[in-house]
Order: C-alpha cells, then structure tokens, then sequence
C-alpha cells in the first residue's frame, strides 16, 4: 500500500501514515525498513507500506520511501 506521512514525532520515534485508503496508521521507527529511519522522512513524503492489524488501531509496517 502507498500513503503519505502525515504527522512525525522524531523525537519519540514514531509516526502516522494517511493510506491511499484514507485510514491512518501508526508506525514507530521499528517499523521502517533496514537502511532507513526517522531522519530521512519528513511530513508530506510519499511512502510504501504494509497494513498490520493491531489491537490499538492500523499499524504500517515494512515502512519505505515508495519508488
């Protein structure tokens, strides 16, 4: 799935997502692929994702910077 970043909180290492389904989901900085992290994202960035189901709420995981 692609979405864009929609809020970021570097400083507590996570995030929300908006998926082109136009659900957010959360994603915490263990969530992103290998090779990136918090530093290289930034509100508005398109991503790519997996959607998870967590108990909480959507979750996206295998989080990248989309092609």
């Amino acid at each position: 799935m692609r979405g864009t970043i929609k809020k970021l909180v570097a400083d507590r290492g996570f995030g929300f997502i908006t998926g082109e389904d136009g659900a957010d989901y959360f994603f915490h900085r263990d969530d992103l692929r290998e090779g990136l992290d918090l530093t290289h994202l930034k509100a508005g960035d398109v991503v790519s994702f997996e959607a998870a189901s967590r108990p909480k709420g959507p979750r996206a995981v295998e989080v990248r910077t989309a092609a």
